[in-house]
């Protein structure tokens, strides 16, 4: 018994000890008709610095995912993780705005690097995201020949990448009743502006390991987003030259898509945690992904004490 009692007590203060880390959390609802940003990241390596900095947090749980209300840089703010790919992204996206009175979206986290002339830890703030994995799967009639029916008339505004045709998505919103298709969801230009030439020092270093050039942030451009890891050359070069793209991930474009379809405006902060299969050796992430992470962070927090919505 006294040994059973020594083990609860040892488990216990490990768990005490493992919390010391993240600031304590209110039992109190929180209040959902306040109007609040919404700070998401994906999974929770990209959320350890904005939870960190978090004043006055309240925390609530909805199917499973957790809500944390509060403060960053004076604005009040509604944190939680996206989930991992497209269909986590998009459903926990509407859930917040079902349940809370969110009035814009910012993202947070890493991403693959496309655009060859961006490294390792440079964040971009793309003007623009789609989905390229939004794809029509032709077939092929002769070796490397493909053929698209001919009652689908929207897989020819890109080139293919093999029998993978992008297409653009269905989409309705708000402020549109009809059913329209669209590629590119725009984030909005008056916080694209306000992210513009921000004062922020980026980290070159994770741990022993560190970049032989210094991070960068670029303001522009475009993102693409699909529910695929990728860790492809090939389909790395296809993706730039088609998509002109800087980044690549596994969410922003849904996110992008839900907030037009709500009407909510919204931008997001990628860094570059790997090269999406371009580097020379093994991929890069898992050694600068939490460099990526509190760099794109650190820019998030940056935009927040600048902006003024």
């Amino acid at each position: 018994m006294d040994f059973v009692r020594r083990f609860l007590a040892t488990a216990l203060l490990g768990l005490a000890l493992a919390g010391c880390g993240t600031p304590p959390f209110s039992t109190a609802r929180p209040d959902v008709q306040q109007p609040r940003i919404a700070v998401m990241s994906a999974f929770e390596p990209e959320l350890v610095l904005l939870r960190q900095r978090l004043q006055g947090a309240q925390s609530q749980r909805i199917n499973g995912v957790e809500f944390v209300t509060g403060t960053l840089e004076g604005k009040p703010v509604l944190l939680f993780l996206s989930g991992i790919s497209m269909t986590n992204a998009t459903m926990n996206t509407q859930l917040a705005l079902d349940r809370f009175k969110v009035s814009h979206i910012v993202f947070s986290g890493i991403a693959g690097g496309v655009n060859p002339q961006l490294h390792i830890g440079d964040v971009t703030v793309p003007a623009q995201w789609g989905q390229y994995l939004e794809v029509l799967m032709a077939r092929e009639t002769a070796p490397g020949q493909y053929a698209v029916p001919p009652f689908i008339d929207d897989a020819k505004q890109f080139p293919n990448f093999g029998m993978m045709f992008p297409r653009p998505v269905e989409f309705r919103s708000a402020a549109q009743t009809g059913m329209t298709k669209k590629f590119w969801f725009e984030a909005d230009p008056k916080m694209l502006a306000a992210a513009r030439d921000l004062p922020v020092e980026l980290g070159a270093c994770s741990g022993s390991t560190c970049l032989s050039h210094k991070p960068r942030l670029v303001v522009g451009g475009n993102g693409v987003s699909g529910q695929a890891f990728m860790d492809n050359r090939a389909l790395r070069e296809y993706t730039f030259r088609t998509f002109q793209a800087n980044v690549l991930d596994m969410e922003t474009a849904a996110v992008g898509m839900v907030a037009h379809s709500n009407g909510v405006p919204f931008i997001a902060f990628r860094s570059l945690s790997d090269l999406a299969g371009g580097g020379d050796g093994a991929n890069e992430m898992g050694t600068f992904m939490k460099l990526a992470a509190d760099n794109s962070a650190k820019v998030l927090l940056a935009f927040l004490a600048r902006w003024k919505p």
